[in-house]
């Protein structure tokens, strides 16, 4: 058990670390993030900021020698880092479960070999690999770089097969992922709590609605039209994190098509769609993230209103804080970043205390 007045250490310093560093100086633990960027949002809130990349190896002794454990708010934190660290310190999640999630070519093969629902799939190392992927997951598609895409971010749809060319000019000739579109009916994730001693919490699933491929709002409760379709990506997501023997916070991206839910994608880490649990829920993502690490009991998940509402601040939408401010069923975030066109700046939760 790692007690409040230790120093975690954070891989990542942008608005989840942020979220993250709060969280844990609340509880009265230190926070030290490694991050390149001089001005990450993490770094305000945090005790230490060690500007460096993340495979500096003065950098990763400093956390070695300096905290009692170690995570990461983003799935790309070089694996090697966390194996690095964990020869001398707690590492959670560990290195391998973030492996497998940061490529998208091994988490779909893992789902796979763990008979875990997907849509089809093809991995494409070469354009010449594109017409006969073409072939075996049908039009339309979408080709995804098998790493570092985010928020719509290296991907190409392909309407038609003269299209992939082009698609694969736009993910630049990386290693890519091609998925057949999944026709589905909502999209939710499952977001649950992993304890040291494998015990699970499971927050409510909130109804995701995206917008140019990125988060637009999550809503809690669902709705009881997809029950049966969350009730499954329950199960799924708890078998995935007993694979992984995953500790920390897990998200798993779901589509619901009738009372099925198919795999999307994975998270190793706090996730967007959990931002309405810091006043939706009686412990947040963030808090009960920072208990599985250290080996505190986990907190209640329960909800504090019987609607909640989350939705993503982008580019010029934080300029309306004003506004915001003024709606007393609001709870403002700003992340502190620059502005920029189709940049997270912030996000608003709204509690509906009678629905």
């Amino acid at each position: 058990m790692i007690l409040p007045g230790a120093t975690l250490g954070l891989l990542g310093g942008g608005q989840l670390g942020r979220m993250f560093t709060v969280a844990a100086r609340t509880l009265g633990y230190r926070v030290s993030v490694l991050d390149p960027d001089a001005h990450a949002p993490a770094a305000e809130f945090a005790t230490a900021h060690l500007a460096a990349p993340y495979t500096d190896k003065a950098s990763l002794e400093t956390l070695a020698a300096t905290c009692a454990a170690v995570t990461t708010e983003f799935e790309n934190a070089p694996a090697e880092a966390l194996d690095l660290l964990s020869r001398r310190i707690i590492v959670r999640p560990s290195g391998s479960a973030v492996a497998v999630a940061q490529d998208r070519r091994r988490e779909k093969g893992f789902f796979r070999d763990h008979h875990f629902p997907v849509g089809p799939f093809a991995v494409i190392e070469s354009q010449s690999m594109c017409a006969p992927a073409l072939d075996e997951v049908k039009l339309p598609a979408l080709l995804k770089t098998a790493r570092f895409g985010y928020d719509g971010k290296g991907q190409a749809r392909i309407m038609a097969a003269g299209d992939a060319e082009a698609a694969w000019a736009a993910v630049r000739g990386a290693p890519s992922l091609l998925e057949g579109f999944v026709r589905f009916d909502a999209e939710f994730s499952v977001l649950l709590c992993r304890g040291e001693d494998g015990g699970i919490a499971f927050w409510d699933s909130p109804l995701n609605v995206h917008k140019d491929g990125i988060l637009d709002s999550s809503t809690v409760p669902a709705g009881p039209a997809l029950g049966p379709a969350i009730a499954k990506g329950r199960r799924l997501a708890e078998r995935i994190a007993d694979a992984l023997d995953y500790v920390g916070v897990l998200a798993v991206e779901f589509f619901a098509l009738g009372g099925d839910a198919i795999f999307n994608e994975m998270a190793p880490r706090v996730h967007n769609s959990g931002h309405w649990t810091i006043e939706g829920a009686v412990t947040s993502q963030f808090e009960n993230h920072i208990r599985a690490i250290c080996g505190l009991p986990l907190g209640s998940t329960a909800r504090t209103a019987l609607q909640v509402e989350m939705r993503n601040l982008i580019g010029a939408d934080a300029d309306g804080w004003r506004d915001i401010l003024a709606d007393p069923a609001a709870h403002l975030h700003l992340y502190g970043k620059e502005p920029r066109p189709g940049r997270k700046m912030g996000h608003v939760t709204r509690l509906f205390p009678n629905g």
